[in-house]
């Protein structure tokens, strides 16, 4: 069964000492099973952002145990920044990460809450999911008057704490109020202006925001326009799922646009910070770069390289890497410090710490191969083969989205580049999955076999050890096979001075697949349910005969064309 994990990301009223910062996040590490992701201090907030993740129920305790040692070290009479903030650990939010759901997690923001407020007296509020009533689901609402106005909101019944102590006692004094949550993943954005003028940069925030601005009756002066309930009414902003406030900044002498950007599948990163240069231009500024606080999923640097690249007219189908690079030059996330994706992109930070063939060097993977190991093997060669040939066929079709008088054409080769990656990547994973597979036969053939029924599960798990070794050549097979048209439409369509790049990438698929074909054959022959080792085989020998096939017509019609 898939573990469940939720992301937590706590946000203390400390920016500046660093002995300090570094105490209260150490205490995540205390708790087995917990991974401490990333630590994100800002001076001129004077806020930090924690990120730590893993099993619910883990994550909890560790979350529990950072705001009590927040509570002790830091002092909010004494705290001033430029972030609104109530508390040492202002917002505690929970974040789903895998298979699980926001009420699921909302649960478990309640469970947080209740052991805050009877075991370390801190009052607090449930917003966004875990809210119990409409008015504080906004952070903002719950926050309003900050710290210098708890002294009158936790006595005030509208806004009685659902935790903790509904009083400014000793002990709130010191470490204020903590807001608890179950949200979707956030990205905090800072836009950063060339001007100091926090007006200016509130301007921008209002122009873009969902919340947009108050409507006056002379546009930006004069008496509020109210509703008929007596409320302001508000010209609503251009972008939603998206708050914003403009604030200088004296760390880095600029003003900037900080956003949270609520729901990246609403409003997205590159979106929010394109609609504010359009904004920032027409009101005679200039965005300089843009800021990302704490951590970002791979998908969206990916999407904004995607964004950037179609503007340019450029082949989508070049390596994560460059796309990742294109999205950070682009939106200027290198602006005030480097941008390491290593450790500001999520999936990054989650990575297995196993090496993997695929991580090798060539020569590294060469010798790896030519050693006294029977893994890796042919198998595993041949999906690299394969990788390896679709690679060529890729590498055509972003050449020719580069020729000169092929503009027009521009999409139609990203979209074939586009393809030989997603044939690449898989073909790559097969290159260690297929040594995967040989060891789990071995672990079958060392499974104990004492008693009847042990020698029973072992004859099970190595049958089934066997059929995944015969699927994932097969895999290979159909994966490279199916990849030759990509080199098939570059020797047709593509630049004809690379007409040998593509045949390469041919021949290679070829023996990708007629390796891996040896692979199904030799491992089916162990299979004891001949009803599936007979469809398996017979199912490879047509993607065989088809791909001897294709070679050769492919190969004749290399050989007109030389």
């Amino acid at each position: 069964m898939n573990k469940q994990l939720i992301e937590c990301v706590p946000n203390i009223s400390e920016g500046r000492d660093s002995s300090k910062i570094k105490a209260i996040a150490s205490v995540v590490e205390t708790v087995e099973g917990v991974k401490l992701l990333d630590i994100d201090p800002g001076k001129a907030t004077n806020r930090t952002v924690i990120t730590f993740v893993g099993e619910p129920d883990n994550v909890i305790e560790a979350a529990f145990r950072l705001i009590k040692k927040a509570s002790e070290l830091i002092d909010m009479s004494k705290h001033t920044g430029e972030h609104p903030r109530f508390g040492a650990t202002d917002v505690c939010p929970l974040v789903p990460i895998s298979n699980i759901t926001l009420e699921e997690a909302a649960v478990y923001a309640h469970k947080l809450g209740e052991r805050v407020g009877k075991e370390l007296g801190i009052p607090g509020y449930f917003y966004e999911i875990a809210a119990k009533e409409d008015k504080r689901k906004n952070l903002a609402s719950c926050r309003s008057g900050e710290y210098e106005g708890l002294k009158q909101k936790l006595v005030n019944p509208e806004w009685k704490p659902d935790f903790g102590p509904a009083e400014f006692n000793e002990s709130v004094s010191k470490s204020g109020a903590t807001a608890i949550s179950a949200r979707d993943f956030l990205i905090a954005y800072n836009v950063n202006l060339n001007t100091t003028s926090t007006r200016r940069a509130n301007a921008i925030a209002f122009d873009i925001r969902e919340a947009g601005r108050v409507k006056y009756e002379n546009g930006v002066s004069g008496k509020k326009v109210l509703d008929k309930n007596g409320e302001p009414v508000r010209i609503p902003g251009k972008l939603k799922a998206v708050k914003g406030i403009g604030w200088y900044i004296e760390e880095y002498g600029i003003a900037q646009i900080s956003y949270n950007l609520t729901n990246i599948n609403i409003t997205s990163m590159h979106v929010a910070f394109d609609e504010t240069v359009k904004a920032a231009t027409k009101r005679g500024l200039r965005v300089t770069g843009s800021e990302l606080i704490g951590l970002i999923p791979l998908q969206a640097m990916l999407d904004a390289g995607d964004y950037f690249l179609r503007k340019q007219q450029r082949s989508l189908g070049i390596s994560e890497e460059e796309k990742i690079k294109i999205a950070v030059k682009s939106l200027g996330l290198d602006d005030l410090k480097p941008f390491n994706p290593e450790e500001k992109i999520i999936e990054y930070l989650l990575k297995d710490d196993t090496k993997k063939l695929v991580d090798f060097t060539v020569t590294g993977f060469a010798e790896e191969t030519a050693g006294e190991s029977m893994a890796p093997g042919g198998g595993s060669i041949a999906a690299y083969v394969g990788a390896l040939g679709v690679s060529l066929g890729t590498m055509v079709a972003n050449l020719s989205s580069h020729k000169a008088g092929w503009d027009d054409k521009w999409e139609f080769y990203s979209d074939w580049a586009v393809k030989g990656q997603s044939y690449k990547n898989k073909l790559l994973f097969l290159v260690d999955e297929d040594t995967n597979s040989f060891n789990k036969i071995i672990e079958g053939f060392r499974m104990p076999k004492s008693n009847n029924e042990e020698i029973e599960a072992r004859k099970e798990a190595i049958e089934n050890a066997t059929k995944y070794a015969t699927e994932i050549p097969f895999e290979v097979m159909e994966t490279a096979y199916n990849s030759m048209e990509v080199m098939q439409a570059m020797l047709k369509e593509g630049l004809q001075s690379s007409l040998s790049d593509a045949g390469v990438g041919i021949l290679c698929a070829r023996t990708a697949v007629i390796g891996a074909y040896f692979n199904v054959r030799i491992n089916a022959k162990d299979i004891k349910d001949r009803t599936f080792a007979d469809e398996i085989l017979k199912r490879a020998k047509d993607i065989y005969n088809k791909t001897i096939a294709a070679e050769k017509a492919m190969m004749d019609f290399i050989d007109g064309k030389m």
